[in-house]
């Protein structure tokens, strides 16, 4: 199986863009010749015993009653053969099989990509139709699944057959398809959609980060207030003279909301502010710090061994802004860039594995030893 390819038929990631992101569902049958697992029912049911890892079951008896129960489990014996289903968040920063998996996707930009939530049903095993606020690629893993999608339907119903699950009302179907392993299914944000176990089978959803104006908003006063910005009061040297002075003018309106605005046009601040959230992981990472701290000596050390490999941590979040100050972005912290490091930053962003040789064939320069050296002990990369 080579999962870097996706065979898109008669397609293209730029015939998808255009006809069909955010605008239609899609379903590609055999996306991915001979398609695999990245990880076993097994392997998921021991994250899903893991305190630091968001898991839930849902269920559903013969009552038609529906059972949301969340982790972490210390036994599945309960919940019988059928009619349930285990859901794990963010298994792509505990699997790097798993987080592979969004190679693929890589002609929308990762900053876009939230986690890949991996989930495990017994026949019969679903959530229920519901909606998501985001888009939503799931591989088709073992086993199959019947999946039906529908178009936005405002008058659908909102259901709360639990307290933690929120499902819609019967809607129209405009795909309806068992899907196989391999298969691959696009929902944009706001179809209704209900997936059905037909057997044991496993479902690798890859959700997009969508956030929300009052999101974006709330993080960016936050980031005033830690930095002590913002803190200035609203003047106006230029008054005229009222004529009501119960009115609320045009002008008043709009020299307050030009006031309000300008912490937005401190370009450098915004930067700032957007690479920090947008590469701020929403779920636990395995952070691995070294016991004790490498250094210039340490890494020279460490680079005399020739197979030596250097791994980001698996499910970390990269990205790079080149507008104002260039700047790389690693689990929302900033590292500043010049010409020098550019292209090592290039591949700690892209999540490249670095051999002994390519590590060597930067350290000629300390700024590139610094930046190398400073993400090793934060643990956002480790040496394998």
């Amino acid at each position: 199986m080579n999962i870097d390819s996706l065979n898109w038929g008669d397609l293209s990631p730029e015939i998808f863009l255009a006809q069909y992101w955010q605008k239609k569902p899609l379903l590609i049958k055999q996306a991915f010749t001979n398609f695999e697992d990245s990880i076993t029912a097994d392997e998921l049911a021991g994250l899903a015993m893991e305190g630091e890892i968001e898991s839930r079951i849902v269920s559903v008896n013969s009552k038609a009653e529906w059972q949301v129960d969340h982790g972490p489990f210390e036994d599945f014996s309960q919940y019988g053969e059928t009619d349930w289903t285990l859901l794990v968040q963010a298994v792509n920063n505990w699997s790097r099989p798993t987080h592979d998996l969004l190679a693929p996707f890589a002609f929308i930009p990762s900053w876009r990509i939230d986690d890949v939530m991996v989930s495990f049903s017994t026949p019969n095993g679903g959530v229920g139709a519901h909606l998501d606020q985001y888009d939503v690629f799931i591989i088709q893993g073992s086993g199959k699944r019947r999946w039906q999608v529908g178009a936005p339907d405002s008058s659908l119903t909102t259901l709360l057959p639990h307290p933690d699950l929120k499902q819609v009302s019967k809607f129209e179907a405009i795909i309806d398809e068992i899907t196989q392993a391999g298969d691959l299914l696009y929902i944009p944000p706001n179809h209704p959609h209900n997936g059905v176990s037909i057997e044991n089978s496993v479902n690798f959803s890859i959700g997009f980060q969508a956030p929300s104006s009052q999101e974006l908003w709330s993080s960016f006063a936050d980031k005033l207030i830690d930095n002590n910005l913002g803190e200035q009061r609203f003047s106006d040297p230029e008054r005229a003279l009222s004529q009501a002075s119960f009115n609320i003018t045009q002008h008043d309106k709009q020299q307050l909301k030009a006031f309000m605005l300008q912490q937005l046009d401190q370009e450098g601040f915004y930067e700032q502010f957007i690479g920090q959230y947008l590469t701020q992981g929403h779920h636990a990472l395995e952070i691995l710090v070294p016991v004790n701290e490498i250094d210039e000596e340490k890494l020279k050390d460490i680079l005399s061994e020739p197979d030596i490999l250097f791994m980001p941590v698996s499910g970390l979040k990269a990205a790079i802004i080149n507008d104002n100050q260039t700047t790389l972005y690693i689990n929302g912290e900033s590292f500043a860039l010049d010409n020098n490091t550019l292209e090592l930053a290039q591949h700690l962003a892209q999540q490249e594995p670095l051999t002994t040789q390519k590590v060597k064939s930067f350290t000629h320069c300390l700024k590139n030893t610094q930046l190398l050296t400073n993400v090793l002990n934060k643990g956002y990369w480790y040496i394998e």
